[in-house]
């Protein structure tokens, strides 16, 4: 491998100086990276860095990524603009910076922030979930009962439901069928509490079941009913 030119390396130095960093390995330090990355960066190798890698060095050096990249890269020496960041000079083009590899790798560990977001929302659903899920199968059967009866205010049951489906609606999660609902039964979908139905048996709805988009996450409990007139 050859050695740094010299020029690159002087870039840095110049960099290092100006942000009070004595050397290569202080700077590794301070950016939080391995001293063989500093060393490429010395060597004007900008085109095979990581975006992230590039970022927390400019960051340690206190100037901006697109300053770093206008100092360290190979084709910063073919030009005749100083190292210094000050003044009206004109930035170089720098041909062997790869700026649409740049914006895949920017791409791409956006992409793979929003998915871990997306797992972790996911897991605290599940969990918030598992918490509310004799809440969710009970409460739907306590108001139709309160509902069948007279001496029952069940109007004052109602409103405690609000907030978990307010809850459910945002997490997209909808209810198999209400209860009381005559349907044919489905073993994906339903649970049976008596009998033996076989798919497209009519069964009741006794206790709700929830699915998530395509995912189900509790099976509605059912009993064997006849179908109405």
């Amino acid at each position: 491998m050859p050695e740094p030119a010299p020029a690159h390396a002087q870039r840095l130095r110049s960099l290092m100086e100006a942000a009070g960093i004595s050397s290569q390995r202080s700077l590794a330090h301070t950016a939080e990276v391995s001293v063989w990355q500093v060393r490429q960066l010395a060597a004007g190798k900008v085109e095979m860095m990581r975006v992230d890698v590039l970022r927390r060095l400019s960051q340690a050096l206190n100037v901006s990524l697109v300053d770093l990249i206008d100092h360290c890269s190979e084709a910063a020496s073919t030009g005749s603009a100083p190292a210094e960041t000050g003044g009206d000079r004109p930035r170089s083009t720098h041909p062997g910076v790869e700026i649409a590899a740049l914006q895949q790798e920017y791409q791409r560990l956006q992409a793979q922030l929003t998915q871990q977001q997306q797992q972790t929302q996911h897991a605290v659903q599940r969990a918030s979930l598992d918490v509310l899920e004799p809440l969710l199968v009970q409460l739907p059967t306590a108001i139709h009962a309160a509902q069948q009866r007279d001496d029952i205010p069940a109007t004052r049951l109602i409103p405690l439901l609000r907030p978990i489906e307010q809850l459910l609606n945002h997490w997209g999660i909808e209810a198999i069928a209400p209860v009381g609902t005559i349907l044919p039964f489905d073993p994906h979908l339903h649970q049976p509490m008596g009998g033996n139905p076989q798919p497209g048996d009519p069964v009741r709805v006794r206790y709700v079941g929830y699915c998530q988009g395509e995912t189900l996450l509790y099976r509605a409990k059912v009993s064997p009913a006849k179908p109405e007139s």
